[in-house]
């Protein structure tokens, strides 16, 4: 069972760069073992110009006729094959699948601690399998392939090269092309290697979902023939595809209002169903906030409060914003979106442009002076009253943005959700919600008390009676009073 990587190089980037990503040396011809057999690791050409890396697995039939619990014996889809002679030595199947992930597992992830930089590229990739199972032909593979990127060849192998009246076996040699992240690639390949074959050589637990959607995703939500790649991966297990539809669906739909499945409004508590909007307030708010940005021409921006970073998220999109803070009291919460910006991931310049730090905004911080632009989305109501003047001074009297966005509840507002019960706050970490008066009256005196003028912006639709959901104030700083201090 073979597979091959190549890859060109250029002068700024040569082709054995491959090595790194792949965390094996081009020098070296390396042996992992595997539970079916023996994975080998070696590079029949490594020079500048062009790298190829090569994985031969060695199964094991004996291994595998007693491991298995696949369909069939040994794992194979024929059951009229006898154990100890079949097909599963020779053709790409899970088994490869499996081996890939376990001897390339940080290329398939996207890691490289030597190289950051490099599992961000896009690189020109060959990938080639001299024999892959296809039910489904040559026409599968091009279905399968094509609408990921790849210029798929796929050449039928003969049943038998002197008897041409028997026709095609059901083999293909796969050639795949394209200029795609290797991590990509490799992912592509985990999912469809054992989808052409339709088969597993293991048992298919409710785990092989989770396992699904990790290799799938940026990709399996939106693909043609998702249906028939979740069904096949599933070994037809129609409970767990049906699970894995429905949560390929959430991702779907995530995706298209930029967001996270896990993502709750955090305007709203999340057991009370207030969002009968079709555009989630939580993103009316973020589109709010960066046209005020944008107006305002700021470049480098705090995110005061940063939570799980879905606002830097948004702003890395626009180029006009060259320097991004993220600043939260919570390091589980920076954990979290430290993972959903994938900085690892990103180039080098990318990299560059995001900082996500500790840090409470009831203190002074040196590292937060001389930005453009500060934003407290979502934050203040969840400060105690009296933390309040704390929290003004270190933003407004010691940071000093030129542009301060502040938006928080309008409590006079949740009467228009019906589900929400009388005097209830939106969500149980806030400590208070004012009324449009109470919000004009605290934000006067922040701009009086620390030289700005203030303004204000409704989010979301405007009730004539009792206002929007979301509340803004744009605080721009009176240069004035800054040409005096």
């Amino acid at each position: 069972m073979f597979l091959t990587i190549s890859t060109i190089g250029t002068s700024e980037r040569p082709a054995t760069e491959l090595g790194f990503l792949l965390h094996k040396h081009p020098d070296k011809a390396q042996a992992f073992a595997t539970s079916h057999g023996t994975a080998h690791v070696l590079y029949p050409e490594a020079s500048a110009e062009r790298c190829t890396a090569a994985l031969l697995l060695e199964v094991d039939p004996v291994a595998l006729v007693r491991r298995s619990k696949g369909k069939g014996r040994g794992g194979t889809p024929d059951a009229a094959l006898a154990q100890y002679v079949n097909d599963r030595p020779y053709a790409a199947s899970s088994l490869l699948a499996v081996a890939l992930s376990g001897v390339f597992s940080s290329a398939m992830k996207g890691q490289c601690n030597a190289r950051p930089e490099l599992p961000g590229q896009q690189l020109p990739l060959r990938i080639e399998v001299p024999a892959l199972p296809a039910r489904g032909g040559a026409d599968l593979v091009r279905k399968l392939f094509e609408p990921l990127g790849w210029a798929v060849t796929a050449e039928p192998v003969a049943l038998d090269e002197q008897f041409p009246q028997w026709g095609d076996s059901r083999y293909v040699r796969l050639v795949l092309e394209g200029e795609l992240r290797l991590s990509d690639a490799l992912r592509h390949l985990y999912v469809l290697l054992p989808v052409l074959d339709d088969a597993k050589h293991y048992w298919v637990s409710p785990e092989e979902v989770d396992k699904l959607l990790r290799a799938g995703e940026g990709w399996l939500a939106d693909h043609p023939e998702q249906k028939l790649i979740t069904s096949r991966y599933l070994s037809r297990r129609w409970g767990l595809a049906r699970q894995a539809m429905e949560r390929l669906e959430l991702l779907r739909l995530a995706e298209s209002d930029d967001t996270q499945i896990e993502e709750i409004d955090n305007a709203v508590d999340e057991t009370i169903d207030t969002d009968e909007k079709p555009v989630p307030l939580a993103v009316q708010r973020r589109d709010a906030i960066i046209d005020a940005l944008r107006g305002a021409g700021a470049s480098r921006v705090l995110d005061l409060g940063c939570g799980q970073g879905q606002l830097v998220q948004a702003l890395l999109k626009d180029v006009r914003f060259t320097e991004i803070v993220g600043v939260d009291v919570s390091m589980r919460a920076l954990t979290v979106a430290s993972r959903r910006l994938r900085l690892e991931q990103r180039g080098e310049r990318q990299a560059e442009r995001v900082k996500l730090f500790q840090g409470s905004l009831t203190y002074t911080d040196k590292r937060l002076v001389g930005y453009d632009a500060a934003v407290l989305s979502e934050v203040i109501e969840h400060l105690d009253l009296p933390r309040l003047p704390a929290m003004e001074y270190a933003v407004f009297g010691s940071a000093r943005p030129g542009i301060v966005l502040v938006t928080t509840p309008n409590v006079e507002y949740n009467v228009r959700w019906e589900t929400l019960p009388a005097g209830h706050v939106r969500h149980g970490d806030h400590r208070f919600e004012w009324t449009r008066e109470e919000f004009r009256e605290w934000t006067s005196g922040v701009a009086e008390r620390h030289g700005y003028t203030v303004e204000f912006v409704p989010v979301g639709p405007d009730d004539p009676e009792v206002g929007p959901p979301t509340q803004m104030a744009v605080f721009n700083k009176n240069a004035k009073e800054e040409r005096a201090a």
